[in-house]
């Protein structure tokens, strides 16, 4: 992931509902959600949660697929996985003990 990259991700996730719905979609892997599940779920109106998810759908962190009448969303764990590690790519100067807590985090899940 390139710097560019990095920004408008961080940039689509600062924002409250946004990062709610990014995050509901991850709970929601690997199966998504449809777009009404996500605007009731999360209290939107649904044209509001639109505008939303085309932003994190312009970064990559989210797809969408048409089945029959509804547009399920889904989390891109990928793009997620590489945001991250371009976050923590050079971790405390490669110092691993430092980088311990927040792998472990990581693999808890």
């Amino acid at each position: 992931m390139e710097s560019i990259s990095a920004t408008e991700a961080l940039a689509a996730l600062a924002q409250t509902t946004r990062l709610d719905c990014f995050r509901l979609l991850v709970r929601h892997e690997p199966a998504g959600l449809a777009a009404g599940d996500i605007a009731r779920q999360l209290d939107v109106p649904p044209n509001t949660l639109s505008t939303h998810l085309n932003i994190l759908a312009r970064t990559g962190l989210v797809s969408a697929t048409r089945q029959g009448r509804s547009i399920v969303y889904r989390a891109q764990i990928a793009t997620l996985r590489d945001l991250m590690v371009f976050l923590a790519k050079d971790c405390c100067e490669g110092r691993s003990d430092l980088c311990a807590p927040l792998i472990a985090e990581l693999t808890c899940c």
